[in-house]
């Protein structure tokens, strides 16, 4: 597959991805290489994900990193509920301890966690590991060996592989650096926030019903706002929700009231809804 195919792959799944996007697309999956996105929230990296796992017409495995995030949650577990009654059905079965040990754990009482799900599924799925800065450094040296041999140790069940190498894209927002090892393991693309041109070319994949001039006029007031150094500036998702909040209002154009009045679906702090009182958002429309 090209990179010209990956952008129509992508692009039939109404998601505007620019020639650096396409391109680390392409490399990770035909390099059998992870993909790691940095950049601001909201600006679709999670999206890439849901998107290229719905083109390719295969299985997203979502893990969601947070901190606390251990091996149980995010590699397997046994069911231990399930063991207990296996034990007491055995109890009069006459078989050794070591082959209860043996009945209770293998595969019917394993527990699969999105990790360690992704490598037994027989068609590659696309592994979406979210927010991975979220996660301690303890859960990220545990991905480290998956990462490199898409393997993992389970100690009662021996080593398991892949059956077919998942496509893995780990997000990050930058709430703390990531290790050196982790990177070394993966291709790397920054992120940013869309150029006006290719902001409104998502709009129109995104929100087609929505006229070209509030489309032009929403989308340039979202471009001012990040120039603001705002607590939180608005990503493409809030440009989306916020012009899909102004069609259901049925507005034509914008005005300082209506902007005032829908601007929790922009920003989303009390510093910020402060800061564009009145004559801020005034100003924000000059010449719009």
């Amino acid at each position: 597959m090209t990179v010209e195919a990956v952008e129509a792959l992508l692009a039939a799944q109404r998601y505007v991805a620019d020639r650096p996007v396409a391109m680390a697309v392409h490399l990770a999956m035909h390099l059998g290489k992870p993909l790691l996105l940095e950049g601001q929230t909201g600006i679709g990296k999670t999206e890439l994900a849901k998107v290229l796992a719905a083109a390719l017409g295969t299985e997203l495995i979502r893990l969601q990193c947070y901190e606390g995030l251990d091996a149980s949650m995010a590699l397997y577990e046994w069911n231990f509920p399930k063991q207990v009654l296996r034990i007491r059905l055995e109890e009069h079965s006459g078989k050794s301890p070591s082959e209860k040990e043996s009945l209770i754990f293998s595969q019917p009482f394993l527990l699969e966690r999105p990790l360690l799900r992704a490598l037994t599924r027989p068609q590659a799925p696309v592994l979406l590991i979210d927010e991975v800065d979220r996660s301690d450094e303890e859960f990220e040296a545990l991905l480290l060996e998956f990462l490199s041999d898409f393997q993992l140790t389970i100690p009662e069940l021996g080593t398991i592989q892949a059956q077919q190498r998942p496509i893995v894209i780990l997000t990050s927002n930058r709430t703390r650096e990531l290790g050196e090892a982790l990177r070394r393991r993966c291709l790397y693309l920054w992120m940013d926030y869309p150029s006006l041109e290719q902001e409104l070319a998502i709009v129109r994949a995104r929100v087609p019903q929505v006229e070209e001039k509030l489309a032009f006029a929403a989308v340039r007031l979202v471009q001012r706002l990040r120039e603001m150094q705002l607590e939180k500036a608005p990503g493409v998702a809030e440009t989306l929700e916020w012009l899909q909040g102004l069609m259901l209002l049925g507005a034509g154009e914008l005005t300082p009231q209506l902007v005032q009045e829908t601007l929790g679906l922009l920003v989303k702090s009390r510093e910020d809804l402060l800061r564009l009182r009145g004559a801020a958002v005034e100003s924000l429309l000059e010449g719009i």
